[in-house]
């Protein structure tokens, strides 16, 4: 059986049309002849909407009960007994209620869809999981309903429902979207222009990227390897020299004159890992600064240098490539183009941009004959070839009659060989053209002259010295390639080993530090930073007082990068200075590299402390928020039923007979009693985060004050079973705030509950404490979830804003600590949750 389509409407915010879209579309199929049903719609009470459902076959909701309450949820066996080819179902983030067949509608949707049933379904942006930090950082709101992306972009056909700002305000001022007593709450926060600006954004830039995704996918199904400029992507190539960063800027500015462009830096490494002008410190820095400005790194393995940037380029859909000008001088771009040259006589569509820098410079040709080998080989190979040569010469002297002189010229040949293996190219070199001289002339006819009679044997004697020559080039080339090799590879074993210091170390910048301090075997290893508003100049490097130190590890840090052996520069703010001794070019190298890297840690650290400093406001933020929220609800309602009931009553107009005037007069009552718990609850929490909270400590009877507690609570607490001695002794705690305590747990537990099985209370002493046990037999906390209960304004699992604004539990906690005791969830037996009140004994003549 084929699997279902699945097609989503995707909106910036509720209230934007989804739903409406969605049963268009049911009804547009219905009418060409496809069975659809509608599973599920949420039309939230607006017309237009239910309207809109017509003649569509709507297939009844499954009732459930849950925390005392009863709720409707998709009857997902209903549909799928019913087969049809196409269902409609709104809300693809919808948390199910537990006990249902599964925790998340979008898994029922997975279900139907494996069943062969297509599925049309609605979506807010905030709802996918990749963008739920992204939303919350912009609405200040954490959105606990949301879908993985993999389950997303399985859909078949995803089509966004767009609507401005203004537009979307409008709709919300008129009633349209929400009710009357919602509307301003909803338009003073989250629906703030900014905010449905920013999710509108997020929205269209993340239905680009699914669009470029199917994009790819069609040209790799179909083949095309061309370049299809939908949409601007610059690439940049890196070649691991300084010239890069003039590169990436250049590439950057580029990608800027683009809205979405995408910046995608490459570095082309060689097959065997050794690349001539590769420095991994620039490389480092680079990535950091690619990163910094947006782009992305990538490595890439290719011998054909133009090539493998093509096959990047052509790969990723790019549309302009940026590459470095040529350090190569004219002599040798004879012989080889170069890799600019060659990139954009084979890019086709693609525009490439040839930059000029700093480093465009002819490379000079005179350059100092170095190899691979030490200097005490090279000695010994020039030492071998004063003493092997002459030894040689005299020995075939006395054996002329025997040999001929191309027997001479191969023994010679192999001498030159054994020099150039043990000293190298100089030694060999030197060794060919003495050995030239001498087999021409002790043993090139005329003998003891410098001229040859024949051209057959100067011909062999020039290829003698050419043979040698670039046997010993060979040799010495495949030396220093080892060498190259032993380095990178030790190279990569210290960068290996400092990379697993810094992951397992809770602050990566003094691990990375300290492990750069071992493996050199420095004395001390100091980050400077360069004081804020210093300005410029000549000998800032040698001042003291324009720098101050981020990070230092072993000894005495170093003031200023004059004072240390080794300064190596970070960027135009950072320096890293090393004291104990100098080091060789290619540990400075592999030093540039974990500079890169400190800058890195020490940037990563200052963005942890500034969010752990933003953390307090933050949390503040969201308490005001929800304060706010409880202010535009929680406190209206009691407030707007007062003032009806008492309007009611002092109306001329209409005369009430006395049990009417009295329901009015109880109704009035209680809502000032909610409004009065709820502003106590409001202050008292105010003053336990301010420390000012008033206590009267002295000893007081559990069964005493539970029973206040209970008979506060009015006829709906008769049902409780409360099992609490007499005899208990007594705590030492404030009477009223125990009352407060218990009436707020009491409260909670009767609100989840079954009427079948009520909550049970018991108390107990425990060496110096008693316990308050009140257990209900509800659905109970899962133990992830145990904690956040106790936030404020936290409603775990509610689904609506009438039981209060969530002080409850964190208000009773945090009276139960002020007086030296604590409130701490459990699992009841059998199901539910029991919250222990643990208080202290109250000590003889404590008051």
């Amino acid at each position: 059986m084929p699997r279902g389509t699945l097609r989503i409407y995707l909106g910036a915010a509720p209230g934007v049309g989804k739903t409406y879209k969605m049963l268009e579309e049911g009804n547009r199929r219905r009418e060409r002849g496809t069975d659809v049903v509608a599973g599920l719609v949420e039309t939230h009470g607006r017309k237009l909407t239910e309207a809109m459902i017509g003649d569509l076959e709507v297939v009844p909701r499954k009732t459930m009960e849950y925390r005392g309450a009863t709720f409707t949820e998709m009857d997902v066996d209903a549909v799928l007994a019913r087969r049809p080819a196409v269902a409609l179902i709104d809300e693809f983030a919808h948390t199910n209620v537990p006990g249902s067949r599964n925790a998340k509608r979008w898994q029922d949707i997975t279900e139907l869809l494996d069943a062969g049933i297509s599925v049309v379904t609605t979506l807010n942006i905030q709802h996918i999981e990749s963008l739920n930090d992204v939303v919350e950082s912009i609405t200040k709101i954490h959105q606990k309903e949301t879908v993985p992306d993999a389950i997303v972009r399985q859909a078949a056909q995803i089509e966004l429902v767009d609507m401005t700002a203004e537009a979307l305000r409008s709709r919300m001022a008129h009633g349209n979207v929400y009710g009357p007593e919602k509307v301003d709450a909803a338009l003073g926060n989250y629906f703030r222009v900014g905010n449905l600006t920013a999710l509108r954004e997020l929205a269209l830039l993340w239905l680009a990227d699914k669009v470029d995704d199917q994009l790819e996918r069609y040209r790799a199904e179909h083949n095309i390897g061309g370049v299809w400029e939908a949409r601007e992507r610059v690439v940049v190539a890196l070649t691991g020299g300084p010239e890069g960063d003039t590169l990436i800027r250049r590439a950057g500015r580029i990608a800027d004159r683009s809205k979405g462009a995408e910046l995608l830096a490459v570095h082309v490494a060689r097959s065997d890992g050794l690349a001539a002008g590769t420095d991994p410190a620039h490389l480092a820095r680079q990535r950091v600064l690619v990163e910094g400005i947006g782009g992305s790194y990538h490595e890439v393995i290719g011998d054909d240098i133009p090539r493998a940037l093509l096959d990047f380029a052509r790969a990723v859909n790019a549309t302009q490539l940026v590459l470095g000008a040529s350090r190569r001088g004219r002599f040798a771009q004879i012989f080889a183009p170069g890799v600019g040259v060659t990139t954009t006589a084979e890019s086709g569509p693609i525009d490439v941009h040839l930059v000029t820098h700093e480093e465009t410079k002819p490379v000079s040709l005179r350059r100092p004959l170095r190899g691979g080998l030490t200097w005490r080989r090279r000695i010994a190979g020039f030492a071998l070839t004063a003493v092997l040569l002459p030894l040689l010469t005299f020995a075939l002297t006395q054996a002329r009659e025997e040999l001929s002189l191309p027997s001479d010229i191969l023994i010679f040949l192999s001498a030159v060989v054994l020099i150039g293996l043990i000293g190298g190219i100089l030694p060999a070199v030197v060794a060919a053209v003495v050995g030239f001289l001498l087999l021409n002339y002790y043993f090139t006819p005329p003998i003891h002259l410098w001229t040859v009679a024949e051209h057959e044997n100067l011909l062999a004697l020039l290829v003698f010295v050419l043979v040698a020559v670039a046997v010993s080039a060979t040799v010495d080339l495949a030396a220093r390639r080892t060498l190259e090799a032993a380095r990178a590879r030790a190279e990569a074993q210290t960068l290996s080993t400092v990379a697993g210091s810094v992951l397992r170390g809770e602050r990566p910048l003094p691990a990375l530090l300290e492990q750069l301090r071992e493996t050199f075997t420095l004395t001390s290893v100091t980050l400077l930073e360069r004081r804020p508003d210093t300005p410029r100049s000549p000998d800032m490097r040698r001042d003291p007082a324009k720098w101050q130190v981020a990070a230092s590890v072993g000894g005495h840090p170093s003031a200023s990068p004059a004072d240390g052996d080794v300064d190596v520069p970070v960027d135009e703010e950072l320096a890293l200075v090393l004291a104990g001794h100098p080091l060789d070019a290619g540990d400075q190298r592999v030093v540039e590299a974990f500079a890169a890297q400190a800058a890195t840690a020490l940037r990563q650290e200052r963005l942890a402390e500034q969010a752990a400093a933003a953390a307090p406001l933050a949390e503040a933020d969201r308490v005001r928020t929800a304060l706010l929220q409880a202010v535009s609800h929680d406190l209206r309602t009691p407030l707007t039923s007062a003032k009806a009931a008492i309007g009611s009553l002092r109306s001329p107009d209409v005369e009430f007979a006395e049990a009417d005037r009295r329901e009015l007069l109880t109704a009035a009552d209680e809502s000032l009693d909610k409004l009065t718990r709820l502003v106590d609850n409001l202050l008292d929490m105010s003053r336990l985060q301010a420390g000012a909270l008033g206590m009267a400590i002295q000893p007081a009877s559990v069964a005493e004050v539970a029973g206040l507690a209970l008979r506060d609570l009015g006829p709906v607490a008769s049902s409780v079973r409360m099992h609490v001695s007499d005899d208990l002794p007594e705590v030492a705690a404030d009477p009223a705030l125990l009352e407060r305590i218990l009436a707020n747990l009491f409260a909670n537990a009767l609100r989840y509950s079954p009427p079948d099985r009520p909550p049970t209370v018991n108390a107990s002493e425990h060496d110096d404490r008693v316990e308050i046990r009140i257990a209900d037999h509800g659905p109970g906390i899962p133990a992830g979830d145990r904690e956040h209960v106790f936030q404020p304004f936290q409603r775990l699992g509610d689904r609506d804003n009438t039981t209060g604004v969530g002080l409850g539990l964190a208000l009773s906690r945090g009276l139960a600590e002020a007086m030296g005791g604590s409130v701490e969830p459990q699992t009841t037996p059998g199901g539910g949750v029991t919250m222990i009140v643990s208080l202290p004994i109250a000590l003889q003549g404590e008051m």
